[in-house]
């Protein structure tokens, strides 16, 4: 048994403690609350539980990556580590996430030492559907053993990425209208399959549509890569057309039709806003996009995108939000609880309360400002990483 002492205490449950405690057993949350409300005979049994005092300093849930490719485009392996798009078909919706990650990926250790313990890793954008989407804790040697969900969601994507890989094939897609059209064929095929599978249970599975089953379900949502505000709108529409779930990832120009978007209903996860403009799609790329769609009733979540920008920087990417605009609080909401709502996956991890999966960070202050270190993680209630020099242990 573990119990943090003395921490202030943020759940990011409605509900905070400026000097509380945290108890975890078998990996779990077992208790929050005032230090008061502490047992102080599990404080004496030291044989059985192991006591940090986080005094003076920020207990949180751990942070949460809405979107990225870590552990598929690896750090510095060139083609031999870049998994990330099979960029010869436009459609392969049975490409699963999980057997592309690598955990031994640099990155994870990186976001482990960021305070940052799970991830949404999927493909990258170069097909109009690219594939199954895995919402993975970031610590671990076997990615089976990370997993928190998968399938999490089915990628699909519009703008810029499919059409220069398909136009420099000389094959469709090679325009706005091919994108959408395949993507709308693919799902009424699916759709169709659904429907008949309804009738005749017995019938032979068909394995590209199985794939689409848990999105036409409602299980899982597509996850639709869309820079530009028209790209945006065509996903909303073909999301509206077919009934589906859906996140707007990236959502670059969401700010110029933030209106629109909170009618459709949809949650986005924004970034990287600390990349380049390196395309004429992210030429109105910026912070505040993250502040506005929030101010504007929308549920947001922050990326890194990694490897466009690093992981762990994620929580300094949610600073500069606030920085140009957001609240503070919706600044954190936007990289733990609001991340995991996005995911999916909120039932499990985003807030620190009983039942939950320990995923717990102690940070020296607050983690969207850059002296800020992250002083001890811990992931499924055992501690992965903690900074020697500060005594916390």
């Amino acid at each position: 048994m573990l119990i943090i002492i003395h921490g202030n205490i943020k759940t990011m449950e409605g509900r905070d403690y400026e000097d509380g405690f945290l108890q975890i057993k078998d990996g779990k949350i077992a208790a929050v609350g005032r230090m008061e409300d502490c047992d102080p005979a599990l404080l004496r049994d030291r044989k059985r539980v192991q006591v940090i005092d986080a005094r003076g300093n920020l207990v949180m849930p751990g942070i949460i990556e809405a979107h990225c490719h870590m552990g598929i485009t690896e750090e510095k392996k060139g083609m031999e580590g870049d998994d990330c798009n099979e960029n010869v078909n436009p459609v392969t919706p049975w490409l699963r996430a999980v057997d592309a990650i690598n955990p031994m990926d640099a990155a994870f250790n990186d976001a482990i030492k960021a305070g940052i313990t799970s991830a949404m890793i999927g493909p990258g954008s170069a097909n109009v559907v690219g594939g199954q989407f895995a919402f993975v804790k970031t610590h671990g040697r076997c990615i089976d053993d990370m997993i928190v969900k998968a399938p999490a969601a089915m990628k699909v994507a519009f703008g810029e990425n499919p059409k220069v890989n398909y136009a420099g094939q000389n094959t469709s897609p090679a325009t706005r209208m091919a994108i959408a059209g395949i993507l709308r064929e693919e799902l009424f095929k699916a759709r169709t399959y659904q429907q008949r599978k309804q009738k005749e249970p017995d019938m032979s599975p068909d394995f590209r549509y199985e794939c689409w089953l848990p999105v036409l379900t409602g299980e899982i949502p597509l996850k639709a890569h869309a820079h530009r505000a028209d790209d945006i709108l065509t996903a909303v529409r073909i999301a509206g057309e077919f009934g589906l779930g859906m996140t707007l990832d990236h959502c670059s120009e969401g700010h110029l039709i933030v209106e629109e978007l909170f009618e459709a209903g949809f949650p986005a996860i924004v970034g990287p806003d600390m990349a380049s403009r390196n395309k004429i799609e992210v030429k109105n790329m910026a912070f505040k996009t993250a502040g506005i769609l929030s101010r504007h009733g929308i549920l947001t979540a922050i990326t890194t995108d990694h490897p466009v920008s690093m992981i762990q920087f994620l929580p300094i990417c949610a600073g500069l939000a606030v920085k140009e605009g957001m609240p503070p609080e919706e600044g954190l909401r936007a990289i733990t609880i609001n991340a995991a709502k996005i995911c999916g996956v909120d039932s499990r991890v985003g807030s620190l309360a009983a039942g939950k999966d320990a995923d717990v960070v102690i940070f020296d202050g607050n983690p969207m400002e850059v002296f800020t270190s992250a002083l001890c993680t811990i992931i499924n209630g055992k501690i992965i990483y903690y900074d020697e020099e500060s005594g916390i242990l």
